[in-house]
């Protein structure tokens, strides 16, 4: 297993999230616990030490099941992870309720790691509100030595990871961000990762296999890839590309299954990263995964002829990310803290911004179809 440096701590590169465990009868509520205790025996016995949980994560019940599982074994052999769940706004008052909880749940005295989970547009404004009292409470908490080290994760863009950075960036000790060959520019990895290294703070990778949309590729890149590694599988690719990145100290994996994890820990028995030939090869291949995408380059030419004021390439840039998932969070959560003026129901069809866009999107269509599958 390799390990990276984080402080005083060897950490695995390789962390075990808790997000997709598995499961009986498909059940997302229901962990198979004897499955998931073999995963973290298997886990433990090859030197991954780090692991992951939240208290949304599998309807509540993964902090329980892991908490559980990791308690067999030593407190000072492992490191556990958990996460303030800013997500919902419903919870902004009950920090001390919820981490006390937390703890209760997992079984021990204190959280080797926090985050503030998941920082994003629908929750900064709370994030940053002092009447919460959540960043008083965590760093209390820190003081009295049962949060270890404090950190956050992330899903909001590059100007609301600033803007909590700027409030709190000093008392930052990692990041949690979207790390991926596909998301590197689609959803602006590399600028987030910059704006982190900025602060000196060390990035944590989640979604490294993008929820497994990455574990397998078309036949034509695969043997692309085959050329230049025969032996690499395909998942391995996407962990060498964050081997590459210097910033990266911790990768999180959401594994399902006891071969999975074996896949991973193997792959994390050496450490290989690209050469810049490989490199491009990873952005190549990610492009051509991406180009039927709407290409809005944010000009905002759209924005000044707009009669009802919406920030389309805004608009555009989640469509984009809705349409290449399939679905997901990360658009509607994005959305929820829109006003219902700006949101893309608000489109009248007029076109006004088409005659203006330099790419030649059809945004009226481009809306009217984000309208439904959000409503969908």
């Amino acid at each position: 297993m390799i390990y990276r440096n984080f402080q005083e701590l060897q950490l695995s590169a390789l962390g075990l999230g808790a997000m997709r465990l598995p499961l009986i009868d498909g059940n997302d509520a229901d962990i198979d616990y004897e499955a998931a205790a073999d995963m973290v025996a298997c886990a433990m016995e090859q030197g991954v030490n780090y692991y992951d949980t939240a208290w949304g994560y599998h309807n509540g019940n993964s902090e329980l099941v892991m908490g559980k599982a990791l308690g067999r074994y030593p407190r000072e052999k492992f490191y556990i992870a958990d996460k303030f769940p800013g997500y919902d706004l419903a919870n902004m008052p009950k920090v001390q309720e919820i981490f006390e909880k937390q703890l209760e749940k997992c079984g021990v005295d204190y959280f080797d790691f926090y985050l503030f989970h998941n920082v994003c547009e629908l929750n900064i404004d709370a994030y940053l509100d002092e009447k919460y009292g959540i960043f008083a409470y965590l760093m209390e908490q820190k003081r009295n030595g049962r949060i270890r080290h404090l950190g956050f994760s992330a899903h909001g863009s590059c100007k609301v990871m600033k803007r909590f950075l700027e409030a709190y960036g000093e008392h930052m000790e990692f990041c949690q961000i979207q790390v991926n060959y596909v998301d590197w520019a689609f959803q602006d990895a590399q600028a987030k990762v910059e704006l982190l290294s900025s602060y000196q703070i060390p990035v944590w990778v989640m979604e490294p296999l993008r929820g497994g949309r990455l574990a397998k590729l078309p036949e034509k890149d695969t043997e692309k890839l085959r050329k230049l590694r025969p032996d690499e599988g395909i998942p391995a690719w996407a962990f060498r590309f964050l081997q590459t990145i210097p910033e990266v100290t911790m990768i999180l994996s959401g594994m399902s299954d006891l071969e999975q994890l074996k896949e991973n820990i193997h792959t994390f028995e050496t450490e290989k990263p690209l050469t810049k030939e490989e490199w491009d090869e990873m952005l190549s291949i990610a492009d051509g995964m991406l180009s039927g995408k709407l290409p809005c380059t944010a000009c905002r030419y759209c924005v000044s002829h707009c009669p009802k004021g919406l920030d389309i390439p805004d608009l555009l840039n989640l469509y984009n990310e809705h349409s290449f998932t399939g679905g997901g969070f990360i658009a509607p959560m994005a959305l929820m803290a829109v006003p219902q003026e700006k949101q893309p129901s608000a489109c009248i069809g007029c076109r006004s911004c088409e005659k203006v866009c330099p790419q030649q999107i059809k945004i009226s269509e481009a809306m009217s179809d984000f309208t439904a599958k959000i409503s969908g």
